[in-house]
């Protein structure tokens, strides 16, 4: 399920936690993608102006588009936009506090997640363990010597 990001209304909202109010664009992108890589699933997220002069750490972030208004226009122009032409717009996640991007969301019939539910439930997933990867022998089978040694093992022949 694609998911549009208002990114400075979710990196304000994140900011006045204690612990990630040195927070910037990159590093809040970076939190972001390792969610949507766990959750499977792919976003955009749109920040006001030009950013910062160096973009080079916004970019090649897995499963996340990052852009920037531009001096001309607001990320809300942007983000009404994305949600009008989405073809299929209740299979899309909008996440603003904005009233404006909100009720272009539920317009669209799109799901609305306000900024701090979205961290919120974001934080819980990633903090939630990793599953341990299958071990290759559960889907190989073991080895036809490892297969004799516990047949020994057991007096099985």
């Amino acid at each position: 399920m694609p998911i549009i990001i208002d990114g400075y209304n979710l990196l304000r909202w994140v900011q006045g936690i204690e612990e990630y109010q040195s927070l910037d664009e990159a590093s809040l992108c970076r939190i972001v993608s390792e969610y949507l890589v766990r959750v499977r699933t792919f976003a955009q997220v749109i920040f006001d102006g030009i950013g910062p002069p160096d973009k080079s750490e916004l970019g090649g972030i897995d499963n996340l588009e990052v852009f920037f208004s531009g001096e001309n226009l607001e990320a809300d122009d942007i983000i009404e936009e994305k949600i009008e032409e989405y073809s299929a717009p209740k299979n899309m996640v909008v996440v603003s506090t904005d009233r404006r991007i909100r009720a272009a969301a539920n317009k669209r019939k799109s799901i609305s997640v306000t900024s701090d539910i979205f961290w919120l439930s974001m934080i819980e997933q990633l903090d939630k363990k990793k599953p341990t990867p299958m071990p290759k022998e559960k889907r190989q089978g073991i080895t036809e010597s490892e297969t004799d040694a516990w047949m020994d093992e057991f007096d099985l022949e």
